[in-house]
This record gives structure tokens, C-alpha cells and sequence, in this order.
């Protein structure tokens, strides 16, 4: 469900950028348009129109100096912008191998790997990120986002508890304990926290998408329908409430979203809903 350590522009069918799980079969359809959740995540993002002009000049630089590690984290980045996240991940693994100390580099490495469903080798990369005594908020947040991807919302809920102890109100943090809360089943918290995320001036469409996500999971369609309107217009909300209402009217549709986010496919390419 429930957004370089970063801030990740929203894109169509966005799937692996997802720290936490919204409507992922929804997502992985094709109908939810546009990647409904911020994460916590871990490098900066490019746009990527940006990467793919990039990538080829980039590719060049890291195989004359691999060891750079500024090439090596953008390069990265450009990889993952493309939807190649397997790539991103091979080259932020020898990176973190050749800078085990390095925190941005850990982070990112991560990050990445919790995007092609390693999510066990991420936790634990993730956990020599930062220290307790000079915690990172998006680390934080991104440990919670692959507790919630293991099934364990308590635990991820105190990662975004944390967090927020750091950056009171960050929405990308709020949208993602949000989206956990969604998972736990505790909607109305979950709707709650969402209404004080997406009210905040730094929101951004993603958080609103979150919020209209978890009115459709209560049924609440027309007032699903009038959040997105806001950013996707009102034909385009149209049809994303109309695919989200045949998700949700599924006998077992909570079964299908948590059997969704276990299987979903590699990013290639998020997000994080």
C-alpha cells in the first residue's frame, strides 16, 4: 500500500517503487494510474526521460571507474528510473561491497534490494544504515517499509513512530503509517492519519491517492472519487474508482492484496502507493 532516501515523482504503473503496500493487485492490473504511495526511500530520484538520455554516458563512466562512488549512485539511480531494478541492484551491491561503512551507500543498496523483493537481505542492510545515535527519518521510514512487505505492521509502525519522533508530520511518513495501519486492518486510524498527511502543504498526489485508497477499502467510492479528482481529473478518477470498486467487491479481496504484494513481479522497476 502504503513514500533516496527520497521523494519519488508519481508514475503509471509504477509497482516496485512501493515501500508499503496499497491496492497492489489493483496496481499490478494496471488501473490505479498512478503510483499511489510515498515511501521512505533512499536516493534521489531523476526523471525518467533524464535517465534514459543518461544512462549510455553514465554506463561508460562506471565501467572506467566502478569504484566512484558518485557515478556508482547515479548510475543506479538512472538504472532504477528505468526500470531496470535488478541492474541497480548489482551495482549498488559491489558499491556497498567495496564501502561497507558508507550509510548513503547502505541505504540506497537497501533500498534497491526491498524493490526486487529481497527483503530479509534488505532489512538487514538497512539496519547498519545508520545508528541509533545519528538515525536517518528516511531509514527509518524505509525499515518500516519492508517490515510491512515481511507482514510485521507492528514492528513498521514503530520504524515510522521513530521517524516522526525526527520530522513530526513529514507526509510521506504519515501516508506510509497510514497505509500500514490499512494492512493491520485498523481503518480507521488508517483514514485518520491519511486526512492529517495529505492536509499538509508539502503532500503530494500520491499521499491524497493513499487516502482515496482507504475510503475504497471502507466503500466509500463517491468520496474516493472526489480526492482524486484533485490530481487526476475527473475522468481519469473515474476510472480508477471504478477499478478500485471491483477489487474491493472480490469475496477474498483482502487475501488477494497481501497474496499480490508476496508476489508481485521486480520493478524493472516504484514505489511508495
Amino acid at each position: 500500500m502504503p513514500a533516496t532516501v527520497e521523494t519519488r515523482p508519481a508514475r503509471s504503473n509504477a509497482l516496485r517503487r512501493l515501500a508499503v503496500v496499497g491496492m497492489v493487485a489493483l496496481m499490478a492490473s494496471g488501473c490505479w494510474s498512478r503510483q499511489p504511495f510515498t515511501t521512505g526511500s533512499i536516493d534521489a530520484s531523476i526523471p525518467p526521460d533524464t535517465a534514459r538520455r543518461d544512462i549510455e554516458r553514465l554506463a561508460s563512466r562506471y565501467e572506467k571507474d566502478p569504484g566512484d562512488i558518485g557515478t556508482a549512485m547515479a548510475y543506479a539511480q538512472a538504472l532504477r528510473a528505468t526500470d531496470q531494478a535488478a541492474q541497480a541492484t548489482a551495482v549498488l551491491q559491489q558499491t556497498a561491497l567495496r564501502n561497507p561503512k558508507n550509510p548513503a551507500v547502505l541505504a540506497a543498496y537497501g533500498k534497491s534490494l526491498s524493490e526486487v523483493g529481497r527483503y530479509a537481505e534488505a532489512a538487514e542492510v538497512l539496519r547498519n544504515a545508520h545508528s541509533p545515535a545519528n538515525p536517518d527519518w528516511r531509514v527509518l521510514s524505509a525499515q518500516g517499509a519492508v517490515a510491512d512487505q515481511m507482514g510485521d505492521h507492528v514492528q513498521a509502525q514503530r520504524y515510522y513512530e521513530a521517524a516522526l519522533k525526527i520530522v513530526p508530520g513529514e507526509p510521506s511518513v504519515m501516508s506510509n503509517l497510514g497505509l500500514s495501519y490499512a494492512l493491520a486492518k485498523r481503518l480507521p486510524e488508517a483514514e485518520a492519519t491519511l486526512r492529517q498527511a495529505s492536509n499538509d502543504p508539502r503532500a503530494d498526489g500520491r499521499v491524497r491517492q493513499n487516502l482515496a485508497l482507504v475510503l475504497g477499502l471502507q466503500g466509500r467510492f463517491g468520496e474516493a472519487e472526489q480526492v482524486l479528482v484533485r490530481d487526476l481529473g475527473p475522468t481519469q478518477a473515474a476510472q480508477n474508482v471504478a477499478a478500485l470498486r471491483a477489487v474491493v467487491s472480490q469475496p477474498n479481496a483482502w487475501k488477494a492484496i497481501r497474496s499480490a504484494e508476496r508476489t508481485k513481479a521486480p520493478h524493472g522497476g516504484a514505489s511508495a502507493m
